[in-house]
């Protein structure tokens, strides 16, 4: 238990008393016979520390404009009063959370006690709205999705991607527009009984099997003659 100096008149000396607990004040301090004596708060009245005083102190009446109570008062807290979601408190006043704008993210979000905040977004990220919430997004990874970037993103917008980056170069994504090249580009003016083989394996990406070859060499006999 904390202590205290005190002065007994009875005995002239100093004695070490026991300090009151939270949610008491002093009503005696204590003697040579006689330990401290404390009394509890009345209601509406608090304190929230070991003390030697012998008044309890008036809780907060009412919380202000804006603001809920978060916790009642008691004898060992005073009211506890906090500003609506949204807001944080400023000289007295709850006051709105700053919103970022488009190129700018939330670095802290706001809190009751402080306001947001923004940091603009770096090299490869991005804010395309105004929020007092929303941090800076990574821009989107275009060849990862097997996509290809069509536009690149800044501060305020992402990457656009489109298509497929392997279509361009996969033979074996579409089988029916390679049979088309075949036939309509790569037919040899003589031809020979492997050509169709020796085109496939030439060919960049991904090779046809044996079975999809012998495919298109029926399919196309009407057009080899």
């Amino acid at each position: 238990t904390p202590k205290y100096l005190h002065y007994d008149p009875e005995t002239s000396k100093q004695l070490m008393c026991d300090k009151c607990p939270p949610g008491t004040s002093l009503k005696q301090h204590c003697t040579a016979r006689r330990k401290t004596v404390c009394a509890p708060c009345p209601d509406h009245y608090y304190t929230d520390s070991w003390h030697t005083s012998d008044e309890c102190l008036y809780c907060t009446p009412v919380c202000k404009e804006l603001q809920y109570v978060k916790q009642e008062c008691n004898r060992t807290h005073n009211r506890v009063c906090e500003c609506e979601e949204g807001r944080y408190l400023e000289l007295e006043f709850c006051l709105k959370h700053r919103s970022c704008p488009p190129g700018f993210g939330v670095l802290h979000a706001g809190t009751p006690e402080r306001n947001t905040v923004c940091k603009r977004c770096p090299d490869g990220f991005f804010s395309n709205e105004t929020s007092s919430k929303a941090p800076c997004r990574k821009h989107t990874n275009c060849s990862a999705l097997g996509l290809l970037l069509t536009q690149k993103g800044n501060a305020t917008h992402d990457n656009i991607c489109s298509g497929n980056s392997e279509s361009t170069h996969k033979c074996g994504i579409d089988v029916t527009l390679c049979e088309e090249a075949f036939f309509r580009f790569a037919v040899p003016t003589k031809l020979t009984p492997n050509w169709l083989s020796v085109l496939v394996d030439n060919l960049p990406g991904t090779k046809l099997n044996a079975e999809s070859v012998e495919r298109i060499k029926r399919r196309h006999s009407s057009q080899e003659q």
